[in-house]
Parts: C-alpha cells; sequence; structure tokens
C-alpha cells in the first residue's frame, strides 16, 4: 500500500465535511475565513537524510523542505513548530549548538520564526515541522487549463546527484562533490517570485518526489494529460558535465525529486509577464511543455521527439 491509497481509502473519509482540508488532495490546510494556511512534513534518519553527522546541513533541508509547500501556494511562511525525536547521541550539547545556529541562520533567510514543539526520546532520530502562515487566496492543484503552458523554477537533478554522493554511490572530485551535496541539504527557494504566482498560475506544487510523480498528483482529479519536452527541463552546468562524463542519462536525473522547485501551469498568453517578472527577481523560469487533452496519453519526448520511458517517474511512499 502507498500513501496516496492510505489516503483516499481511509483518511479522507475523516475529512469529508472540513472544505479546508482540501479533500486531503493539497500540501496544505487553508482556512479561507481565517486566512490560515498550513502544512506538516515528517522527516526520519535514513529516509530522509543520511546520518547526523552534519546536523546543522539536516536541519537546513528539512525546514526549507517544510516552508517549500506554502511557497509553492504562492503564500509567504511565518511561523514554524518542530518536533524532534532521539536520543543522547543526537541531541548532545554540541548538537544543539549546531543546531541553534542553523535554525537562526534559517529564520533571518526566510523571515519566520519558532512557534513551538515537542521532545521525546527515541531510537530513531525523527523531526516533524509544522508550517504556518497567512493568506487570502492560494493555488491549489487540479486547477489546470487545457493548452496550460507547464512551467519550472530553477535547476532539477542536483539534490538527486548530491544524494548519491553522499551515498558514495557516485564519485566526483572535491568541487563537484561539495556543490552537490550542498545541493541536497540547501535547496534554493524562491520566496519573492512565488509571492507573484497568484497573477499568473493555475495550478502549483513544489518538486519533492519528482518531476512527472509530481506533475502526475498536480492534476491527478482532472482529465487532462501532458506532453514534456526533456531537453527543456533545466539543468545546471555542474549537472550538464557530470552527465557528459559519466554518461547518466538527464531523464534519470531531473526524474527523482528532492529539488522543491516550483512547478506551476500558466494560460499561454501569460508568457510573457512570467518571463518579465521572472527577470526582474533574477529567478531562472523554464517552460518544459503542455498540458494536454485526456485523449492523448501523458509523454515525456527527447530532442527528436522521439517517446522516452521513465525507469521512475520520482520517489513512492510505500508501507
Amino acid at each position: 500500500m502507498n500513501e496516496t491509497k492510505i489516503i483516499n481509502n481511509y483518511l479522507k473519509k475523516l475529512a469529508i465535511h472540513n472544505n479546508s482540508s482540501l479533500d486531503l488532495n493539497d500540501d496544505v490546510f487553508f482556512d479561507k475565513s481565517k486566512k490560515a494556511v498550513i502544512s506538516v512534513d515528517t522527516y526520519i534518519e535514513g529516509s530522509h537524510f543520511i546520518g547526523f553527522r552534519k546536523p546543522e546541513l539536516v536541519m537546513k533541508k528539512i525546514i526549507r523542505s517544510s516552508i517549500s509547500d506554502l511557497i509553492c501556494k504562492g503564500v509567504t511562511p511565518k511561523y514554524y513548530f518542530i518536533a524532534g525525536a532521539g536520543n543522547r547521541k543526537s541531541f548532545n550539547k554540541s548538537n544543539l549548538k549546531k543546531i541553534l545556529i542553523s535554525l537562526r541562520q534559517e529564520q533571518k533567510k526566510y523571515n519566520i520564526f519558532l512557534g513551538g514543539g515537542d521532545t521525546v526520546f527515541s531510537k530513531k532520530l525523527s523531526f516533524t515541522i509544522t508550517t504556518i502562515g497567512y493568506s487570502k487566496k492560494i493555488i491549489t492543484r487540479n486547477n489546470a487549463k487545457l493548452n496550460d503552458d507547464i512551467y519550472v523554477t530553477g535547476n532539477l537533478g542536483d539534490s538527486f546527484i548530491g544524494l548519491n554522493i553522499l551515498k558514495k554511490k557516485i564519485k566526483v572530485n572535491n568541487e563537484l562533490k561539495k556543490y552537490f551535496e550542498n545541493k541536497f541539504y540547501q535547496p534554493s527557494l524562491h520566496l519573492k517570485f512565488s509571492r507573484k504566482l497568484n497573477i499568473f498560475a493555475n495550478t502549483s506544487i513544489d518538486i519533492s518526489d519528482g518531476l512527472i510523480s509530481d506533475l502526475e498528483k498536480l492534476i491527478n482529479k482532472q482529465k487532462l494529460s501532458f506532453r514534456i519536452l526533456i531537453e527543456r527541463v533545466p539543468i545546471s552546468s555542474k549537472l550538464k558535465k557530470l552527465i557528459s562524463l559519466k554518461k547518466i542519462k538527464k531523464e534519470f536525473c531531473v526524474s527523482n525529486g528532492d529539488d522543491y522547485q516550483i512547478l506551476f501551469t500558466a494560460k499561454p498568453s501569460k508568457d510573457r509577464i512570467i518571463s518579465n517578472i521572472a527577470k526582474s527577481l533574477g529567478v531562472k523560469i523554464s517552460k518544459i511543455g503542455k498540458i494536454c487533452s485526456p485523449l492523448t496519453k501523458p509523454e515525456i519526448l527527447d530532442q527528436k521527439g522521439m517517446k522516452i520511458k521513465l525507469k521512475t517517474k520520482g520517489y513512492i511512499h510505500k508501507f
């Protein structure tokens, strides 16, 4: 059983009379009358981060991953609550000092504030982050329109390479090692750009599980399809170099998640305003595909227009 089946077959029944839960089909809870937007995420050692030798970097990753849920909805995060489960080895004085410094840096960077939380003893290290923001409106899932253009911010794939370097599955020189590991621990979030999403975006999501997997989630209730042009999917110059050196396929790098970039759709008529806003804010925006009729199957095309079969669409939460 996977996460989607658990939600649809069991948990959704508990939220049937609560419109703010958005049918448990989005990244957030949205109470329109109180303008409150809330998200919850859990991170477990071994699944979401490898070890705790660099607690300051792990904290940066989980904080950014959490506030990304609000940012992709066009909402500015304001408060976060953190619950930590661990033991003396994880929460020793040295680690706690590093955690404190890291959280202060993230609070300053994103203008967020700690609201509270909880700590419990556990042999397994984990953190649960609750993030809160306020907005009159959010950009929900399942609101794409036929012929919408599909866009993504930033670059994809660097974080996945960083994870594989940490797992010692890929060997690179020290320069590339530092770059990719940094992208894994400190994903780039586009907060200022997200504040403009309401101007042009019809629907949006952050890329956490993988480009194709999250695109399917974005339109899962709609009778629509999509076409993605793999050559338009943005990657960094360092990833291009690595693909050339290691002969890794680009589609494999960009379909494994942990990028936390904003994936959104917009009418073709919004193209110029999107470009102008991105340019003024210094944000990289790429048009990577199209929302299509449900009569056509989803397609991922290579540079020659040939269909690509992916080994994986992204991460699946299995139980």
